[in-house]
């Protein structure tokens, strides 16, 4: 492979457990504390914030707006201190980044947090803030292709030489969708039965055994 796109979300970071608290503490400041469905939240990393509250929590379009303010409000005060890596996540990038193999980032998550969990966690260093793109680069969001095109450009690599790593359908569909070659990792957020289902090139359950 000439380049890899990874995600960021559940594949680079344990962030769920973040993702979780914050949820949570919006819907309790929202009277609706009584209601969690984590499963159904959990369900919902990967694809764009708002579908955590319509999807995941069952609100309106309207209310999902007000707890988008709320996440976005309280998010690094809530979420960041127990956001970590992977174990062997900064092996590996720092492996790949020694072999001079270009790398990005494709996420779901918004820009400026995305950027701040990129310097929180390190990540940076290897791959730098110019190749990491949050939700509000490509028109349509994952499982959509348009992010990886949008990609691919910035890199200057084809679909066809460029691996797109992901621990959802999501990343997989959109890998696909692009003509990329894709990988799912089993460590995140859905299951590797879940992650089959989508037929990716290769399944791992070590982000190690990508070297």
């Amino acid at each position: 492979m000439a380049a890899i796109i990874f995600d960021f979300d559940g594949t680079l970071a344990d962030t769920q457990r973040g993702i979780l608290a914050t949820s949570r503490e919006v819907l309790r400041r929202m009277g609706r504390g009584d209601s969690i469905d984590e499963a159904a939240l959990v369900a919902t990393i990967g694809l764009p914030l708002r579908e955590n509250f319509t999807k995941g929590a069952g609100m309106s379009d309207e209310e999902a707006d007000q707890a988008i303010v709320i996440y976005r409000q309280i998010f690094d005060e809530v979420a960041i201190p127990v956001i970590n890596l992977f174990p062997g996540v900064e092996e590996t990038l720092a492996t790949l980044a020694g072999r001079n193999i270009p790398m990005a980032v494709a996420s779901s998550r918004g820009q400026r947090s995305l950027e701040t969990l990129m310097d929180h966690t390190g990540l940076s260093r290897y791959i730098p803030l110019s190749l990491v793109f949050g939700v509000e680069t490509a028109a349509r969001p994952k499982p959509a292709p348009d992010l990886i095109y949008i990609i691919l450009g910035h890199l200057g690599t084809k679909p066809e030489e460029t691996l797109v790593v992901g621990d959802t359908i999501y990343d997989i569909e959109m890998g696909r969708a692009a003509g990329c070659y894709t990988c799912a990792v089993s460590y995140g957020n859905q299951s590797a039965d879940q992650l089959a289902a989508a037929a990716p090139n290769y399944l791992l359950d070590d982000l190690r055994k990508l070297l």
